[in-house]
This record gives structure tokens, sequence and C-alpha cells, in this order.
């Protein structure tokens, strides 16, 4: 029996959460037999910790998806939506060209909006509700293609 883990309600995360993975505590049914990494045996009551199961969670340093996405909705074209997301040159190109007129605004609401410019720490967006999100899928050297085989 794994314990749910504890969400953070400024975040949204699981609390504890340090390289992509946060750990709950995980309680053996009563009268479970396990060996531990010496190989002793140990019997079980159900109320003592056997493991720690990981859980994927997601790094984040305070970056609001609201905020940014508002941002660049109502003020894109001065550049604030790059500021608040830690791109200061792009902020101030495009608080120069009012937002290369107008094209580049609606281009940064688009990407901030799917979620593909985030902050430039690496960092992942504060989203309001624990649950699903949204992960992009990328090609790394871990990925390959598979083969075709034809009839």
């Amino acid at each position: 029996m794994c314990d749910e883990p504890k969400i953070d309600n400024s975040t949204q995360e699981p609390m504890n959460c340090t390289n992509h993975t946060a750990y709950v505590q995980c309680l053996p049914a009563p009268n479970i037999t396990c060996k531990d990494h010496l190989g002793i045996e140990k019997v079980f009551t159900g109320r003592e910790v056997g493991f720690y199961k990981p859980i994927e969670c997601r790094n984040v340093n305070g970056y609001s998806y609201k905020v940014a996405v508002a941002l660049s909705l109502f003020l894109g074209w001065l550049g604030a939506d790059r500021f608040y997301l830690g791109y200061p040159a792009l902020g101030l190109l495009k608080f120069c060209t009012v937002g290369f007129c107008g094209i580049g605004s609606l281009i940064d609401f688009i990407l901030i909006s799917m979620q593909i410019v985030g902050p430039s720490d690496g960092s992942s967006y504060i989203i309001d509700y624990y649950g699903a999100r949204l992960t992009r899928l990328t090609i790394t050297n871990a990925t390959f293609r598979k083969m075709q085989t034809y009839p």
C-alpha cells in the first residue's frame, strides 16, 4: 500500500521533487516476508515502511502559466512576456520593434499558449491543478526508428 503524494499548494507538484522525481512511502501487507538488500529476511507487520516508490514530477521555479499567457496576450507587443520568462534580449527586441509589427506577438502568444516556449531556466510552468499535463514528445539519443518490414 503506497501513500498518495503530498501536493504543494503553491506549485501543484509533489513535495520534495528533485531531478523530476519524488518518493512516497509504501507499506507491505501484514505477514509478508521479504529479503532486504543484505539478504536478511524480515516479516512486515503492515505498519513499517518497506520501500519508497518513485513518482515522476516536474521541477518548477515560480513561473505561472496563467501570468505568461496573460502577459503575452495583453503586453506581448511590448515584450513583457519575454522579460517575464527570462529572455531579456528578445524582450528588448520586441519592445523596440513593437512586437515585430504585431506578427512576433501573435507567434509568441501561440508558442507560449502551447507551452513550446517556457521559462529560460528550463523549469516548467506552475499550473493550477494536479493531474494530467501536456508533455512534448522529443527525439533524443535514447529514441530510434524501428525499421519497417514488408510482407
